[in-house]
C-alpha cells in the first residue's frame, strides 16, 4: 500500500490568493511590497529556489529584487548589503540565502537583517523571540512544515515527532513551533546514536538535513507521517528529497512529495510575511 501523498500545492495556493488580495490593498494604499533576496552563491538547488520565489511574487505584485553577489562575494560585502537594504524603506522583507562564501556564516551576518524585514527568520533576535514564544516572523520552511500537516488535518498534540537535522533554518525552529503546538520532540542529528532507532518509535518525522535518500524504510515506523524538507539537486537537474520515498512510501502513513510539498508553502509564506511586513510600516 502507498503512503498517502500530503502534497503543498493547494495550500500555497490558498495562502497566495489571499497575499495577493493583500498586496493589491497596500499599493493601492500606496505602499508596494518589496522583498529583497541576498545571493552570495552558485548553489544550483538555492538558484532553484531563488528563482521560484521571483516568480511567485511577481503573480502576487509584490516586487522582488535579487541582490545578486556572486559566489566570491566576502563577508563584509553581505553585510553592506544587507545594512543597506534595512535601512531602505522601499523594501519591506529581506532573505539571505544560504550556502554563503567560504569565510561568510549566516549566525555572523543575519544580525544586520533589520527584525522587522526579517521575514526569514534568521536573525538571532527572531530565532531568540521564536524559542521564548513571543512574536517573530519564523522561518520560513520550519512554519511551512506545521501548516502542511494543519493543513491535511495531522494531529502533532501529544504525539511523538522525530526532527532529523538542528539548523538553525528548519531543525531548531521547527522543533519548537511543534513543541508551543504540544508535540513531545526529539532532535536527531550527525552525532545521533542508532538514527533508525529513534526515528522509527515516532509517530512524525520531520527530515531535513540535505542529504539525498538518507532515511530508508528502516527508519520509519508503520504508518507514520515523513515530512521530506530536503531538496537535493539531481543529474537531470530535478530535485529529490533527504527521504527514499520508493522504499519509504510501503511503510509510511503519510509522505510530502519532493517537489510539491514543504517548497511551495515555504515560498507563499515568504510572500506572506512580506505582506505582514509591509502593512506594520
Amino acid at each position: 500500500m502507498s503512503a498517502l501523498s500530503l502534497s503543498g500545492r493547494e495550500l500555497a495556493a490558498a495562502v497566495r490568493t489571499e497575499t495577493a488580495a493583500r498586496a493589491a490593498e497596500l499599493t493601492a494604499a500606496g505602499v508596494v511590497p518589496k522583498l529583497a533576496v541576498v545571493v552570495a552563491t552558485a548553489d544550483e538547488s538555492s538558484a532553484w529556489y531563488v528563482r521560484s520565489i521571483a516568480k511567485a511574487a511577481e503573480k502576487a505584485a509584490i516586487v522582488c529584487e535579487v541582490v545578486d553577489l556572486g559566489a566570491g562575494a566576502t563577508a563584509d560585502a553581505v553585510r553592506a548589503a544587507l545594512t543597506r537594504l534595512s535601512a531602505d524603506d522601499t523594501v519591506h522583507g529581506i532573505i539571505l540565502q544560504t550556502p554563503l562564501p567560504a569565510g561568510a556564516a549566516l549566525e555572523d551576518l543575519a544580525g544586520a537583517i533589520a527584525f522587522e524585514k526579517d521575514v526569514d527568520g534568521a536573525n538571532p533576535l527572531s530565532l531568540g523571540r521564536l524559542a521564548a514564544g513571543l512574536p517573530a516572523f519564523a522561518p520560513a520552511t520550519a512554519e511551512a512544515v506545521v501548516d502542511l500537516l494543519e493543513h491535511h488535518g495531522v494531529k502533532t498534540a501529544g504525539r511523538h515527532v522525530a526532527v532529523v537535522g538542528r539548523s538553525t533554518v528548519v531543525g531548531k525552529p521547527v522543533a519548537h513551533l511543534l513543541l508551543d503546538r504540544d508535540a513531545t520532540v526529539t532532535v536527531c542529528h550527525s552525532r545521533t546514536s542508532d538514527l533508525a532507532a529513534v526515528t522509527s518509535a515516532a509517530d512524525i518525522l520531520v527530515v531535513a538535513v540535505g542529504r539525498a535518500g538518507l532515511i530508508t524504510a528502516e527508519h520509519v515506523g508503520s504508518g507514520a507521517v515523513v515530512v521530506d524538507v530536503g531538496t537535493n539537486p539531481t543529474e537531470d537537474g530535478g530535485l529529490t528529497g533527504d527521504v527514499d520515498a520508493v522504499s519509504v512510501a510501503g511503510r509510511a502513513g503519510a509522505l510530502t512529495p519532493v517537489p510539491g510539498g514543504v517548497g511551495p508553502v515555504t515560498t507563499a509564506l515568504l510572500l506572506r510575511h512580506t505582506v505582514r511586513a509591509a502593512e506594520r510600516r
